[in-house]
């Protein structure tokens, strides 16, 4: 048993020994012939320019697209302190959900910061089938409201990944959902609808990829098109629900995945006068076309709201220094989305406060407008 035991801690000893002297020897050959990992190189810039670097954006904001997953028993006393450090005067948290969660979500919001949350309601979409699905969820949305839900959200699961009882997908239009999107501009709820995903996710996961960093980190992420039904396929959905609901707002979420083309953008707004978008998690593709991306916000400024996506305090940082600033060449957040520098937009104070505010007041009325200046609400 000794002797078993002495050639396991020798056997262990030499793959220690092995493994270390490869790993030094890949390190040495790496160095020599200049090898690195993409997410290993991480310059310093040597560019002197102006920086003005923001930690609370110039005006007040409402975000529009934010997600509290605990909210039923979170401590929205610090919450609502980092909020006032970012100069958040409100914040929408989509994943309201429905039923007791949704209620005790309310309790929370309304007992601790009434003025500062807004929630919006969530269906589940692969109960289509069962025969009471209209009438339950047409009485969700109306119950969500009189309990003081002010919109529903709807996932990128819909049209992508959910499914009926007979595992077929549920496309965006399916017209069994017509009434659900009538009904909330019956109601006065705006819809935030995300659907697809970046259209790279859909390509060959190779050097030509500007996501493919993404991909390699989150591979779940790809979009396999032998499986998947196509990116234009899914928004070509989208879009058929915009038009079939003139009377409805809907809010195309991730600037409809098109703020890299802002020009189809443009037109997508024109063609459909329902639609407002939110720039959640797309700040990446603005930052690099600054001009660009500067006149889009001139001539759509009445359409555009300020959105997140994900809460990191830091990460709003980035946000308010390319909308205000002129700053050039400076680093986004996450490698993964931006390998790329930022430049900064700096937007006129007029289109400052309709993004970060005046817009979202339009078509979430319930807001209470005495977080803002009077002089500038109007």
């Amino acid at each position: 048993m000794r002797f078993s035991f002495i050639n396991l801690i020798k056997a262990l000893l030499f793959v220690a020994v092995l493994g270390g002297a490869t790993y030094y020897t890949i390190g040495k050959i790496q160095y020599k012939n200049q090898l690195m990992d993409m997410e290993e190189y991480s310059p310093k810039s040597t560019l002197i320019v102006p920086s003005n670097e923001l930690i609370h954006s110039k005006f007040p904001f409402v975000d529009v697209h934010n997600h509290q997953f605990d909210m039923p028993v979170k401590d929205l006393s610090k919450l609502t302190a980092e909020m006032d450090g970012l100069n958040m005067a409100f914040m929408v948290n989509l994943s309201g959900f429905r039923g007791m969660y949704l209620t005790k979500c309310l309790e929370n919001v309304k007992e601790n910061a009434p003025t500062r949350f807004g929630l919006f309601v969530n269906l589940d979409w692969e109960q289509i089938d069962a025969p009471d699905f209209l009438e339950n969820n047409l009485t969700i949305l109306r119950d969500a409201k009189l309990a003081g839900a002010i919109g529903l959200k709807v996932y990128k699961g819909l049209g992508l990944t959910d499914t009926d009882w007979n595992g077929k997908r549920i496309a965006v239009n399916d017209p069994r959902l017509d009434p659900i999107w009538a009904e909330c501009g019956a109601l006065g709820f705006p819809v935030l609808i995300h659907s697809a995903e970046p259209a790279s996710f859909w390509k060959p996961k190779d050097k030509f990829n500007e996501r493919w960093l993404e991909l390699k980190q989150k591979p779940g992420r790809y979009r396999d098109p032998a499986k998947v039904p196509s990116f234009e396929s899914i928004i070509a959905e989208q879009h058929d629900i915009f038009r079939k609901n003139p009377g409805t707002t809907f809010i195309n979420a991730h600037m409809g995945w098109m703020a890299n083309d802002l020009d189809r953008l443009g037109a997508h707004l024109d063609t459909y006068p329902n639609v407002m978008t939110e720039i959640g998690a797309v700040l990446a593709e603005l930052g690099r076309q600054p001009r660009r991306a500067r006149r889009f916000f001139e001539d759509y400024q009445d359409r555009i709201l300020f959105g997140k996506d994900s809460y990191n305090v830091s990460e709003y940082y980035t946000y308010f220094r390319v909308l205000e600033t002129q700053d050039e060449y400076f680093d986004y957040y996450r490698k993964r989305h931006a390998h790329w520098k930022m430049y900064g937009l700096g937007l006129s104070d007029s289109i400052l406060k309709k993004i970060y505010y005046k817009n979202a007041l339009r078509i979430l009325p319930s807001i209470d407008a005495s977080l803002f200046p009077e002089d500038e609400t109007k």
